[in-house]
């Protein structure tokens, strides 16, 4: 009876999301995308020869953010935070789920690991034989270059689970709910599957974006390192499609200074905004 259940709710969803697909669409629209500023405050570790990750990356969410609302009719623009303030990674994610976010993009300026290595200083005479004396040394590269773009991996998808039962159950308070949400029940093997889909359609149309935002990078010049899930806690709990961008190497002086640069901002900003619009294009038209 189970296993019955199980395949008539599928079937059942499948009929019908083929015949409702486009209607779907048609009435779906991005109404409100969360822009997140790296770090803040006392997170601010990272920095190249004469700027800070996250202060470069308030910058650019500052830009992309007006820049959105100047070029986007009707769009709504949230932001984590637009100081110079501390924000921890659960509230970022809860401002997008209470805000009812439709896309959130978390921006980050990669940087490269302190290697540690030793080296030979000078020889000294030791019962006449030269003996190396050694000093450590510690550096990073400085010529690792490029964007790459983030998305939630697929085992941190059951951290989403708590965050849409919570957001689904203000349709219990309402009058008539089961009238009104009749086949969506929490706690049935149909919700149950229902649950997957929706997180499995987030994680889906995280990699869409994504995609679009490297090839607009790509499209700029720019070495691109590709889209990549990893578990990522800023983005585990997040109840929309999520992304977090590495906008370029703060310790690459090249980059630093392309990122900080009026010319880098704009094309940087620009090519966000044109991977936004061709995200929406298709997100109101074929998901």
């Amino acid at each position: 009876m189970y296993l019955k259940t199980i395949l008539t709710f599928i079937i059942y969803f499948v009929l019908n999301n083929a015949i409702d697909n486009q209607a779907i669409a048609q009435e779906y629209k991005i109404k409100t995308i969360v822009i997140d500023a790296g770090h803040g405050g006392k997170d601010g570790a990272t920095h190249g020869v004469y700027s800070k990750e996250k202060d470069v990356a308030l910058r650019t969410a500052l830009n992309l953010g007006q820049a959105l609302q100047d070029s986007i009719k009707d769009i709504k623009v949230v932001y984590t935070r637009q100081t110079d303030v501390f924000i921890p990674l659960y509230e970022r994610i809860n401002i997008a789920n209470n805000a009812k976010a439709d896309l959130f993009i978390s921006i980050h300026l990669n940087d490269m690991p302190v290697r540690v290595s030793r080296v030979v200083d000078y020889y000294k005479k030791v019962k006449g034989r030269s003996v190396p004396v050694y000093r450590t040394i510690a550096a990073k590269s400085t010529s690792t270059k490029g964007t790459e773009t983030f998305v939630s991996g697929t085992g941190r998808l059951g951290e989403q689970d708590e965050v849409i039962k919570r957001e689904n159950a203000a349709m219990f308070l309402e009058d008539n709910y089961q009238k009104n949400y009749e086949g969506f029940i929490a706690n049935t093997p149909e919700n149950d599957i229902m649950l997957s889909l929706m997180k499995q359609t987030n994680r889906d149309r995280s990699l869409k974006f994504a995609s679009l935002l490297q090839q607009e990078y790509v499209s700029a010049g720019r070495i691109n390192r590709g889209v990549q899930e990893k578990s990522l806690a800023v983005l585990a709990r997040a109840a929309m499609p999520a992304v977090l961008t590495e906008i370029g190497f703060v310790s690459n002086p090249d980059e630093e200074d392309y990122m900080n640069s009026p010319e880098g901002q704009k094309e940087i900003v620009d090519g966000i905004i044109k991977a936004i619009k061709n995200y929406k294009r298709i997100a109101e038209t074929s998901f």
